[in-house]
């Protein structure tokens, strides 16, 4: 697994290796890693590379190369989300001594946050990508983006050395016997008026049905993992220490384009099922008719009941500047924020 940046080779499991190119190309990221941690890592590296990895590639059984082809297609797609994952983290402190605050996302993958934030000019943070798929890694660094493999639960990085902590876009594969230690670890790792970022999807939600009954059945991988509630997520905030905390319910929605309804209809269905690797969706289908299938499930599952007795589902509306036509699959993603208190 090596990527090449800046004309180097990076491997996804050779930790020393990333180190040194964060050291030269990200010293103030390299900063904030912690030698001990590190050495302890490294000591266990070798039993936990072993373990399946549901985002590896084709030939480790994983979905990682359809989920990265994925987010090749439509960069954007999370784009909302994203903007408000950033916003909610927004420092509430101003800069140290010239230097730009550090969000540590522990789910990074192949470094979708940063790209994103590059994209829309958010430039409040610089983004260290965290994973703990070397395949993911790899690809973080193929893209440019500085990445370190490391688990959610063993964070590699220094007692309040960054700014913020974003757990999102993968929260439920955090095995429920180490989610509060997550939480204590963002805690750990925060400066003052620092915030932990809690992000993922409800219980019953439709984003769960999703899981459950595409995901599960459609991919090679499976998909039975344990998604959050509300009072689930507070608890851990609150036992690991968060001196404030809320649980809020952000609009996270899918949003992909195409030249006519159509074609943005068959667009979002490539980008789902490639997302969440919906491999066997093609047994028996052409390409179009799995990926119109994939977008008719989309539109059956994707459907949020409003207080005023309305339902909001998929929508579709043309942008008249560009002629481009944009369907949205809403989503309701729920947010843990924990901050610490006082300021620098």
């Amino acid at each position: 697994m090596h990527a090449q940046t800046s004309g180097s080779i990076v491997s996804g499991d050779d930790i020393p290796g990333q180190l040194a190119q964060l050291r030269q190309l990200h010293p103030e990221l390299y900063a904030r890693t912690d030698p001990q941690r590190i050495a302890t890592w490294q000591a266990t590296l070798g039993r936990t590379l072993g373990q399946h990895d549901d985002f590896g590639d084709d030939a480790e059984g994983g979905r990682g190369v359809v989920y990265l082809k994925a987010q090749a297609l439509n960069t954007r797609a999370r784009a909302t989300g994203i903007r408000a994952l950033l916003d909610l983290a927004a420092p509430q402190h101003p800069a140290r001594d010239g230097e730009r605050p550090v969000l540590v996302d522990l789910l990074g993958g192949d470094g979708l946050i940063r790209k994103v934030a590059g994209e829309l000019g958010i430039t409040a943070f610089d983004v260290l990508t965290c994973d703990a798929s070397p395949h993911m890694v790899a690809a973080a660094w193929a893209a440019g983006m500085p990445a370190l493999l490391q688990r959610a639960e063993q964070p590699l990085l220094r007692d309040a050395s960054v700014d913020a902590v974003l757990l999102a876009y993968g929260s439920h594969h955090v095995p429920p016997s180490d989610r509060q230690t997550v939480a204590s670890e963002a805690y750990r790792m925060l400066r003052p008026g620092g915030a932990f970022l809690l992000h993922d999807f409800l219980v019953g939600s439709p984003m769960d049905v999703w899981f459950e009954e595409v995901t599960d059945v459609h991919s090679t991988t499976g998909h039975k993992f344990l998604h959050f509630t509300r009072d689930e997520i507070d608890g851990y905030l609150e036992k690991a220490g968060f001196e404030h905390r809320d649980v809020l319910e952000v609009d996270d929605p899918y949003t992909v384009t195409g030249a006519t309804p159509e074609e943005a209809e068959l667009a979002v269905g490539r980008y789902l099922l490639h997302m969440y690797g919906l491999v066997k969706v093609f047994d028996g289908r052409t390409e179009r008719e799995a990926y119109r299938w994939v977008a008719d499930r989309a539109k059956s599952v994707f459907r949020h009941a409003e207080t005023d007795g309305s339902v909001t589902g998929t929508a579709l509306r043309r942008d008249d500047t560009t002629g481009e036509w944009h369907i949205t699959v809403p989503r309701r993603a729920v947010v843990g924020v924990g901050r610490t208190a006082g300021a620098a």
